[in-house]
């Protein structure tokens, strides 16, 4: 599938949203490489961006990996591919939400994380994403407020699902629900 075109918003020059995201877990013997998002909205989060100009969602899985950790791709699956109800920052039509595409990939060359995006990269092993869930889900329930979500936060609410339906984290249907009334 090839992506639109990203239109620019009228007035603040910021890209429209084109409603489609990929997003890319990179594993190493390490772990899974995350970090906190510096832009928001915040999570810790594997790297994650619009498909917008990149032409297809490959590549711009690829790119988004050069982007915001400076890795190189050298081999990329799919994983799944659904649409999601999470809002965006870009400005946008009356749309909410975004077709993501979530890949695996294998990367090569020393981690340079972007200083706009990227906060404290680090490799975890899988066990503890369900710690990171846990964050998620109290912030969910309310028992920590957006402030205090964003400065010591979870997993990046859009992202609990689809570590959920690849079996890296485990929570119940209800709890799901709940998280994804704060995407």
């Amino acid at each position: 599938m090839t992506a639109l075109p990203a239109s620019t918003g009228h007035d603040s020059g910021t890209p429209c949203c084109d409603h489609t995201s990929v997003g890319v877990l990179l594993a190493s013997p390490a772990g899974l490489l995350v970090f906190e998002r510096a832009t928001p909205p915040a999570g810790i989060a594997p790297v994650a961006g619009h498909v917008d100009q990149h032409g297809s969602p490959e590549q711009a899985a690829r790119t988004e990996v050069a982007e915001e950790v400076g890795l190189t791709v050298t081999h990329l699956h799919l994983l799944l591919s659904q649409w999601r109800p999470n809002r965006c920052c870009r400005p946008s039509d009356d749309t909410v939400g975004h077709r993501w595409w979530i890949y695996q990939a294998q990367a090569s060359g020393p981690i340079r994380p972007s200083a706009r995006e990227v906060r404290a990269p680090r490799w975890i092993h899988p066990d503890q994403l369900q710690h990171h869930a846990r964050r998620t889900v109290a912030y969910a329930e309310g028992h920590l407020s957006k402030e205090e979500f964003t400065n010591q936060p979870g997993l990046a609410p859009v992202w609990v699902r689809f570590l959920h339906e690849l079996q890296l984290v485990t929570l119940d249907d209800d709890t799901l629900n709940l998280i994804d009334a704060v995407i």
